[in-house]
């Protein structure tokens, strides 16, 4: 039986805001993003015991990102900031009941009661979520600097009290599994792979880019760019719905990366732009057919959430299983999501923090449930949100790490530039804190890629959620009230 794991209160939450404007736009599914504003989250709890009991601060950070949680035509990007603050708003008034638990534990007290009051203002699940996912994420780290303890020590001793008990009446089908067992084998590693993302609207090369176009700020703009620069070897394609365009542009990407002379792998990332397993498999059926496509097909481990998510989970995905594995993502809204996906042929299913840090544990240790039962072989995806370096990149990076993935989607540093604009001791900070991570470079600190791999041993064995450094809360805005839901009529 493992020990006793901490129990606190939390006693306040607070939320505040700055403004996040790329380089260069971003395309994905519906949506081609240039700015967005980032939430940030700031917590105070109180251990429970003894006669002074100690007092623990601690942050996160996230996009609220349009066009991903709730794609509905009707809702403005504004509409979807709404929403996502609502969600957090949601989290603080559920959280903040005064009654010690474990980190785990507060999750899974308001984990139903948030997705239901969700329902009521119609946030659908992914959006609800995504308040306990960023507060989930401040609690851990205040935990940790209230305890001494890193995130990876809190993970594996247990402290987070993610007990056979408490994870039961949420996810049934991990009954018999040994929790303790499996959290104690993660071992946080010094890199990862950086995957990166070429979505619907990058240049592959310069001729691409019309005439007074280029951003031209000394930065990769292009794929070719962005290989020579960094040296990646895992990239994610995005593909957009439509089978002769997506193969003519994936030819496209294919002449860049056939010239690598080292192996290189990908992932086909739908973002729900397929209505059906059908025509995904008529996409995979032409990929296959083109020889200008052979090597990029050899190369894909698996294909991302291709169909919309209103049909994802009702129809049989075995047919395209049996070509390439599939996962979920947007799919992926409730503890049960994965269960349900396998039962319909999935193999897989994302890890993002914006999704919630306990749902990605719980679904890593299905995955190794599962194939102890000799179920087959299931994985997890490492995916990014256009996260942005500091708070949410490292804490998004500790978690894939300690999870056992070893290449993670990065985007974030393509899109933005870095931490321009922040203010410069903030920069520097993060800087001294993890060298390894971030260097400096064209004006500003940013994330630093070398031969594909981002290096992260600095973010593990220190007290909190993986930083050194934190983010200056008087360079922020406190976040607006929000506005949801809208007095209009948005079916």
């Amino acid at each position: 039986m493992s020990r006793a794991a901490p129990r606190f209160t939390i006693e306040s939450i607070d939320f505040f805001e700055r403004d996040v404007r790329l380089r260069m736009p971003f395309r994905f599914g519906v949506v081609t993003l240039t700015a967005a504003p980032q939430a940030f989250v700031h917590v105070r709890i109180r251990l429970a015991g003894g006669a002074a009991p100690a007092v623990g601060e601690g942050m996160a950070a996230e996009l609220l990102a349009p066009k991903w949680f709730d794609k509905n035509p009707a809702l403005s990007n504004e509409d979807n900031f709404e929403q996502l603050r609502a969600a957090l708003a949601l989290a603080r008034s559920l959280y903040l009941d005064g009654e010690a638990r474990t980190a785990f534990g507060q999750f899974a007290a308001h984990y139903r009661a948030q997705i239901e009051k969700g329902a009521a203002i119609g946030l659908n699940p992914l959006v609800a979520s995504y308040g306990p996912a960023l507060v989930d994420k401040a609690v851990l780290d205040a935990l940790g600097r209230a305890t001494g303890q890193s995130f990876d020590a809190l993970v594996q001793a247990n402290d987070i009290g993610l007990s056979n008990e408490a994870v039961a009446p949420l996810a049934t089908d991990l009954a018999g599994f040994d929790l303790d067992s499996f959290l104690a084998g993660l071992r946080h590693a010094p890199r990862i792979a950086a995957r990166h993302t070429v979505g619907l609207v990058d240049p592959i090369v310069a001729a691409d880019q019309a005439a007074g176009t280029r951003v031209g700020d000394g930065l990769p703009e292009t794929l070719e760019e962005v290989v020579a620069a960094y040296g990646q070897r895992w990239f994610k394609l995005k593909v957009g719905g439509n089978v002769e365009a997506d193969v003519e542009r994936l030819v496209q990407i294919a002449a860049v990366l056939d010239r690598l002379p080292v192996p290189y792998h990908s992932t086909l990332d739908g973002n729900e732009q397929y209505d059906g397993v059908d025509g995904v498999l008529a996409l995979w059926r032409r990929i296959e057919a083109e020889p200008l496509l052979a090597r990029l097909a050899a190369s894909v481990v698996f294909i991302e959430q291709p169909i919309k998510r209103a049909a994802a989970l009702a129809a049989d995905v075995r047919a395209l299983a049996a070509c390439k594995p599939v996962i979920i993502d947007e799919s992926d809204d409730t503890l049960d999501a994965f269960p349900r996906g396998r039962a319909m042929g999935y193999a897989g299913v994302s890890s993002k923090t914006c999704k919630g840090l306990y749902k990605s544990l719980i679904n890593r240790a299905r995955c190794a449930h599962w194939q102890a039962q000799g179920s087959g072989a299931f994985l997890m995806s490492a995916e990014d949100l256009t996260i942005q370096a500091g708070l949410a990149l490292q804490q998004d990076l500790a978690l894939v790490s300690l999870l056992g993935i070893t290449h993670v989607e990065r985007n974030g540093h393509h899109y933005v530039n870095g931490m321009a604009g922040l203010p410069e001791a903030e920069q520097q900070a993060f800087l001294d804190a993890h060298p390894d991570l971030y260097e400096r470079s064209h004006g500003a600190v940013r994330v630093r890629i070398a031969a594909g791999e981002l290096q992260i041993g600095s973010l593990a064995g220190r007290p909190g959620f993986a930083s050194g450094a934190w983010p200056e809360r008087g360079a922020m805005r406190p976040m607006p009230v929000p506005a949801w839901p809208p007095t209009r009529n948005v079916t």
